[in-house]
């Protein structure tokens, strides 16, 4: 079968332009003409499209896509592989930035207040300043984020790592206990629940046990919470909501 430009285009969520300019500058040259002179694509044809799009999706310029397509040297078997490396890749870049959003979004609640020198020290490459928009669509009328930026206003860069040298410390424990096989309703792991508790009330804003299980839910429900606590150990985030739903019900009931 053969394809005309338009029906191509529509497979490929493309334009009929950019299919123009790709024949024009031989990357994607169709493979016959109607009588008329219009192009006609082969099966064969959509196969090159799609591998130049998935490379153009990662950000390759259409030079280097060409020489990746016409490598003499390469055949179906080592684009696949090639692929495949490519995407690990940009999915293990995706994994830190959708961390480092959680990180931010608690950092700007906190009420970050350093320099960007200090920034880069206490939380790495990222700028928490980038997600102030999400944190103050979410938290911004509430009450804890008030009581957090009054509170974090004078914060110092040593305050700061004290808070994360404290959540990690928090993050340890309760990895040694899902180690040693302890439930998430123990009273070891509801201890250290409500160590983080109090860490956040001591802080950053008064966490009562109602809120406290609002974050335990946020941990799990948000995809990003998730995979930046299960960087840890894998089952982390689960297992401290678990622990912070426990520990509340062990003081409210």
């Amino acid at each position: 079968m053969s394809y005309s430009v338009g029906q191509v285009a529509g497979f490929a969520g493309v334009t009929v332009r950019t299919l123009h300019h790709y024949d024009a500058i031989g990357l994607l040259v169709p493979s016959a003409r109607s009588h008329a002179g219009h192009r006609r694509y082969s099966d064969a044809d959509l196969d090159r499209l799609q591998q130049i799009l998935f490379y153009r999706e990662l950000g390759f310029p259409l030079e280097e896509v060409a020489a990746l397509l016409d490598d003499p040297a390469a055949d179906p078997r080592a684009h696949l592989r090639r692929q495949h490396e490519l995407l690990t890749a940009r999915i293990e870049r995706l994994q830190k930035m959708a961390a480092a959003v959680e990180q931010a979004m608690e950092a700007r609640t906190m009420g970050i207040n350093l320099t960007p020198e200090e920034k880069f020290e206490v939380f790495g490459d990222f700028d928490p300043d980038q997600y102030q928009e999400e944190v103050q669509e979410r938290w911004g009328d509430t009450d804890a984020y008030r009581q957090s930026q009054q509170k974090t206003a004078s914060y110092t860069k040593e305050d700061w790592q004290r808070i994360q040298r404290e959540s990690d410390e928090l993050t340890r424990r309760f990895v040694a206990l899902m180690d040693a096989g302890e439930p998430a309703d123990s009273e070891a792991a509801m201890d250290v629940a409500e160590d983080h508790r109090q860490g956040i009330t001591r802080n950053h804003y008064d966490c009562g046990y109602e809120m406290h299980t609002c974050l335990g839910e946020m941990y799990v429900n948000d995809e990003r919470f998730t995979r930046n606590i299960d960087q840890a150990k894998e089952g982390l985030a689960a297992y401290m909501r678990d622990a912070i739903l426990a520990n509340a019900v062990r003081h409210t009931a």
